[in-house]
């Protein structure tokens, strides 16, 4: 199942990368990646209707972690091509009610789910087999506005899946407010490009820990006064990738035999040869 559903995602990943680089305006990005995680998701569900887990500990990691990695972009993909939609026409200070409108309802959600999203900020499993596993649960009013297949869900994994997206599209409108007022600041009112466009992180998710950790004791980011799944989260949305247990990755980075900070090294090695290129050229 792990590499079927890898395949899958891989595959959605390409094709949204692709879409950046294509659309024409924001709102078409948008619109079109909605369509192609809604194809992705179809796949996943279809792949999994015939496909017999292999035990409890199999079930919980598709609901847990495979699952919401379609599901989390796609509710993050229609937020952010809604508030693209509904954009106001006035000047900056109407631009940051509307912005703080939608951050006031993300933080009413966090405040609604406080104790599950406790849960999956502290990476807890102790609850994994209630939240995680099928049956014993009325999917309509689990789900609220949403329609699933009870075969296809457990109680928590769409709940799971919204906190995702949601942390994503509160790091989109935290950026969009620090743009106003700066010279970047463009209006979203999707007849342009968004000014932004994600890069890709091309290094492994254990390099971006150390040079988060980085970061973090050098004060280098608001002076240290910054939590580390604070830069995680930055890292994340702004690379639009998935950086899990950073406090485990540290851990065994600090438990390596000859050298600790491989990826510091390298990015200092990769300067000092563009500086002796350029000295010497």
């Amino acid at each position: 199942m792990k590499s079927i559903a890898e395949r899958f995602h891989s595959a959605m990943e390409s094709q949204l990368a692709e879409v950046v680089l294509n659309a024409d305006t924001a709102t078409e990005q948008y619109r079109s990646s909605i369509i192609i995680c809604k194809k992705a998701m179809t796949k996943l569900k279809r792949y999994i209707s015939s496909y017999s887990f292999e035990d409890t500990a199999d079930e919980i990691h598709f609901f847990k972690e495979v699952k919401p990695l379609f599901y989390s972009k796609y509710i993050y993909f229609i937020n952010v091509y809604n508030y693209l939609i509904q954009y106001p026409a006035g000047g900056e200070e109407a631009v940051k009610s509307y912005i703080n409108f939608h951050l006031t309802d993300l933080q009413r959600f966090f405040d609604n789910n406080k104790a599950f999203y406790q849960y999956y900020r502290s990476g807890g499993t102790q609850m994994d087999v209630v939240y995680f596993t099928r049956g014993g649960f009325d999917v309509q009013m689990e789900l609220e506005d949403f329609e699933e297949d009870e075969q296809y869900s457990t109680s928590h994994d769409y709940k799971l899946s919204k906190i995702m997206a949601n942390e994503k599209f509160q790091d989109y409108l935290n950026l969009e407010l620090a743009r106003i007022g700066s010279s970047e600041f463009l209006p979203a009112n999707g007849q342009k490009h968004f000014p932004f466009q994600h890069p890709n992180w091309t290094a492994s998710p254990t390099d971006a820990v150390e040079l988060i950790y980085s970061l973090k004791t050098s004060g280098s980011v608001n002076n240290g006064n910054i939590d580390v799944s604070e830069l995680v989260g930055i890292f994340e949305f702004v690379f639009q990738m998935e950086i899990k247990e950073s406090y485990h990755k540290i851990i065994d980075i600090g438990r390596r035999k000859k050298v600790i900070p491989i990826f510091l090294n390298k990015l200092t090695d990769g300067l000092m040869r563009m500086i002796n290129d350029k000295l010497n050229g």
